[in-house]
């Protein structure tokens, strides 16, 4: 997963995560990565509206944001 990510960031490339909050709650995100450090991503996140954090290790899926989608 980490190596999808980087190629990701290197790319600028938008991706689509289904990501688990730390309340247990669960949300599918589009997100373009930022920057990456130890187990964490800073990412723009496009249903927010602003740059966040999220934990690597709490991305459940991820895959390359289409344009159908």
């Amino acid at each position: 997963m980490e190596n999808f990510i980087m190629k990701c960031l290197k790319e600028q490339r938008p991706i689509e995560i289904i990501y688990l909050a730390d309340s247990g709650s669960i949300s599918q995100r589009t997100i373009k990565v930022i920057e990456i450090r130890n187990a964490t991503l800073k990412a723009y996140c496009h249903l927010r509206k602003t740059q966040r954090v999220f934990k690597i290790g709490n991305i459940l899926s991820i895959n390359y944001k289409t344009a159908a989608s």
